[in-house]
């Protein structure tokens, strides 16, 4: 096992400590395809399955593998129109598992998730019986500060620019604090524990991962 390898096991033995005090269950994977093993695992087959922006979820496979397997899904992608993407999102709240990553998460299992609609985030808080959060190593930071800063000065700019957004971060690579239509900066939740144990299960995968 290369140090890098050894590292990120033993950081990941200790925030499973930390995530499980807070109510939820963690799961570390040291590569892509050991966390598609897993999230496949948790998610059983006849299980209603939606998901939000996550370029992690997509880099491990999970969504291919879900339609391989033909799991009944919710996909919003899949909408001829806003009108019926917004109705997808506001079904998936009602899905039995929503599948996502994380902006940040802090060594002792706090995460930090910014979002411009907020769909993503209300499924994290509330609906789904079961919420996968699949988070690569490049996303764990040391406390909330620096989750903070990463959300919102690292992972914003960069998905702003993914999705074409027309932000002033888009143009500089950096956060201005905006108010503009295209802002994806509008909701900012910090979550800290699940008084529904075992509710968010979460994958630390040895790996980068995301933006």
């Amino acid at each position: 096992m290369s140090v890098e390898k050894t590292f990120y096991t033993i950081r990941a033995a200790k925030m499973i400590q930390s995530l499980e005090k807070r109510g939820h269950e963690g799961y570390y994977c040291s590569t892509k395809e050991e966390a598609l093993t897993k999230a496949l695992e948790l998610i059983p087959e006849g299980d209603l399955v939606s998901w939000g922006g996550s370029q992690s979820v997509l880099e491990i496979g999970l969504t291919a593998a879900l339609a391989q397997r033909k799991q009944r899904v919710i996909d919003r992608d899949s909408a001829s129109d806003m009108e019926e993407r917004v109705k997808l999102q506001k079904e998936a709240l009602a899905a039995d598992c929503f599948l996502m990553s994380a902006n940040a998460v802090t060594v002792d299992g706090m995460f930090v998730n910014i979002d411009g609609n907020g769909n993503r985030l209300a499924a994290l808080v509330y609906g789904p019986k079961s919420v996968i959060v699949v988070i690569g190593v490049n996303k764990i930071v040391s406390d909330l500060k620096s989750a903070y800063e990463r959300a919102k000065k690292i992972a914003a700019p960069l998905n702003s620019i993914r999705l074409g957004y027309k932000t002033p971060c888009t143009a500089t690579g950096v956060c201005q604090d905006c108010l503009v239509d295209d802002c994806i900066c509008s909701q900012i939740l910090i979550t800290r524990m699940s008084r529904i144990k075992g509710r968010i299960k979460v994958i630390i995968v040895g790996e980068s991962l995301g933006l």
